[in-house]
């Protein structure tokens, strides 16, 4: 076989096997992307204006998250919001808006203890959609809550949603190393 003949098959073939690595590589990517942002990665691609927009956002995330000192709590500190989060439910039979507010502030409060900043709800979000992402949509839907709650428009049903949705939140953000800390039942 001449050179140019070997070249016509071996360009081609080479060719092939780029564009199969660079898909594979690209898939591999994405899985990783879906796996550790759960929802929140389906909810980050809807919202952007392409596929790429969304990944890319969710890598900036990732590097963002990789920059703040998120910190572990020592069991005092871990017992002291295990507390906490008891009085503000038992709050709840009498005061159910401000048990639902100051469970958010505890989430809150927990979130900086750890490490979170703490001053944009929606940079909250985006934080903790790196580790937190299966607690996410907990959160936002505590938050909705606490916003109908300072208006006074929320029920008592969506209240105790919220204090539900807390607790999720909560219990994930007492997590050290893949060891929930579980606070006392609701």
């Amino acid at each position: 076989m001449s050179t140019g003949t070997l070249l016509a098959i071996i360009i081609p073939i080479a060719a092939v096997i780029i564009v199969v690595a660079l898909a594979t590589l690209l898939m591999m990517r994405r899985r990783k992307l879906r796996e550790r942002f759960g929802p929140e990665y389906e909810r980050t691609i809807e919202d952007a204006d392409s596929r790429t927009a969304g990944e890319r956002e969710l890598r900036a995330r990732e590097k963002r998250h990789d920059s703040l000192e998120i910190k572990p709590l020592d069991s005092e500190v871990r017992d002291r919001y295990t507390r906490e989060w008891t009085s503000v439910q038992e709050e709840f039979v009498d005061q159910p808006e401000e048990a639902v507010h100051d469970a958010d502030q505890l989430v809150t409060s927990l979130m900086h203890e750890r490490g979170y900043p703490t001053q944009d709800f929606d940079q909250q979000l985006k934080d903790l959609s790196v580790q937190h992402s299966r607690t996410l949509e907990h959160y936002r839907a505590a938050h909705d809550v606490d916003v109908l709650s300072r208006r006074h428009e929320a029920t008592t049903e969506q209240l105790r949603g919220a204090m539900v949705h807390y607790r999720a939140l909560f219990d994930d953000l007492l997590t050290d190393g893949g060891e929930p800390r579980r606070a006392a039942p609701a």
